[in-house]
């Protein structure tokens, strides 16, 4: 079994093919859901901010421009959804610092060091655009072209900002 282009999968679906569709979900609803969770470090949130990326994402497909990567489209509506939801707290400066995730599995718990745990803690301190950047750079492997292209910024923008955050991070860390 040929396994079909994200760009083939969305003219499928704009001709109607509600599978097609279904095949893309499956295909990035992990990945969406991972950059949700980083950002706003809330599982619970993070699956309903995964649901809204997708929902808003077949609404708007068929403004997705072909010659370019359907999962940085889709990566950029879930970066926005997370940062309005972030915006959308009122209290964006007192984030709880000991958040922790609603997956009680005891073996991830266990398998979770101290240091995994205070770098999460200093990422959540950092301000929303920086944090944006560190978990889309680090957690998620996209280069600075994809980045810029998910945050609507010049590379040159992203590794400035990837520079400050990294050294926002170090000063969290070494402040531990």
């Amino acid at each position: 079994m040929t396994v079909k282009a994200d760009s083939d999968l969305v003219k499928d679906c704009i001709s109607g093919n509600k599978q097609a569709f279904e095949t893309l979900i499956e295909r990035y609803k992990k990945q969406v859901f991972n950059v949700a969770l980083r950002i706003i470090n809330n599982y619970d949130d993070a699956g309903e901010i995964t649901q809204t990326t997708f929902i808003k994402a077949f609404e708007k497909l068929h403004t997705f421009d072909r010659t370019r990567k359907f999962f940085s489209w889709l990566y950029r509506i879930a970066t926005n959804e997370s940062i309005n939801y972030l915006k959308s707290r009122k209290n964006i400066e007192s984030l709880d610092e000991n958040l922790v995730s609603s997956d009680h599995n005891p073996e991830q718990r266990f398998a979770e060091s101290e240091q995994d745990e205070s770098v999460q803690q200093a990422i959540m301190r950092l301000n929303p655009e920086h944090r944006v950047v560190i978990v889309l750079c680090h957690f998620n492997n996209l280069s600075y072209k994809e980045i810029g292209t998910i945050l609507d910024l010049p590379t040159r923008t992203v590794k400035s900002r990837l520079f400050s955050a990294r050294r926002n991070l170090r000063e969290l860390l070494d402040q531990e």
